[in-house]
């Protein structure tokens, strides 16, 4: 994929032209009008080069080509620099990307990573709603985090249904189904702290955008920013609650799988003790003396035997009767 996916200038609200970066006039900022940039997996020729044409702080460029930077908001001077962690979701793995933006008066960059989902859908949202785009860079800035936030709520909904599936499986009786459940559960929490790590600190950060003091660049776009902060407390509290719930069903998973050894170890009891009746009759009349009861009787071994059979019985139906057996 081309590393400048999208490159054009705005004036009240309507795309005007596309530019090229290697041009220095066309990039030039102008009075009434905004550059979009978007680029994907840029060289670091690429960044040097917007970085002179935008006046770019050395260290958010330094962090926008290494990439792997916790989700924040700074601000250099009139520019604002965003992180954001994209969440998708790959053949059932989580893939974690990043979203660099740079926000200017007159311009907005968007550095994508390791992450296939573009902004094109953005833009052409944008471009269709002339009256708000003609708010500026802020409006882009919050169009680009509205489209990342609203990403995660199919990443919820997906890990609420394996959680719901696990929780289902908890009380089952199958051989093996216990600790599979465990593993299910482990694996899913650590997805779900992903997750957790992408949008808590971006939560955060979104309350600066809105309220008081605000960046110059979103000053006219503060109930929009609050709407995308509304929507990461949405997403933040779903994590916390899928959190508490993960925890609850590893617990109750470990208590299930308690009382099924308590059970056996019940059965194995009961059964020890109805043998231990028969160990110690045949230890009794096993003992190697000359003057012993009985051991002349004809009927002896008869007798030894039923109570023996009848002791068990009654072992057998009372361990029964108490649930043990």
């Amino acid at each position: 994929m081309a590393t400048v996916v999208n490159c054009a200038a705005y004036e009240n609200g309507r795309r005007v032209t596309d530019l090229d970066i290697n041009d220095p006039e066309q990039m030039k900022p102008r009075a009434g009008r905004v550059i979009w940039i978007g680029l994907h997996e840029p060289t670091q020729d690429v960044l040097v080069k917007l970085q002179g044409y935008f006046g770019l702080h050395d260290l958010a460029v330094e962090d926008a080509y290494r990439a792997h930077q916790r989700p924040k908001l700074e601000v250099y001077g009139e520019t604002l620099f965003v992180v954001m962690k994209t969440v998708e979701m790959v053949d059932g793995a989580l893939n974690v990307g990043e979203v660099d933006i740079f926000v200017g008066p007159n311009y907005v960059l968007s550095v994508r990573k390791n992450s296939e989902q573009g902004f094109i859908s953005v833009r052409e949202r944008c471009e269709s709603e002339p009256e708000l785009l003609r708010q500026g860079s802020g409006f882009v800035l919050y169009a680009l985090m509205d489209a990342v936030v609203d990403r995660y709520f199919p990443i919820i909904d997906t890990l609420e249904s394996d959680l719901e599936a696990i929780e289902a499986k908890i009380f089952s009786q199958a051989r093996g189904v216990a600790r599979a459940n465990i593993e299910a559960l482990y694996q899913l929490k650590s997805k779900v702290t992903v997750l957790k790590h992408a949008v808590a600190p971006l939560f955060d950060a979104s309350s600066r955008l809105y309220g008081g003091r605000t960046p110059g660049v979103c000053a006219n776009t503060q109930e929009y920013f609050r709407d995308v902060s509304d929507h990461l407390a949405r997403v933040n509290s779903s994590i916390d609650t899928m959190r508490d719930t993960i925890s609850t069903a590893m617990a109750v998973n470990l208590s299930m799988v308690t009382i099924e050894e308590n059970e056996v170890t019940k059965r194995l009891a009961a059964w020890a003790g109805i043998f231990a009746v028969i160990t110690a009759f045949a230890g009794i009349w096993g003992m190697n003396f000359e003057f012993m009861p009985e051991l002349k009787s004809p009927w002896g071994y008869p007798a030894a035997m039923g109570l023996i059979s009848v002791s068990c019985g009654i072992m057998y139906w009372r361990f029964r009767k108490s649930g043990w057996l």
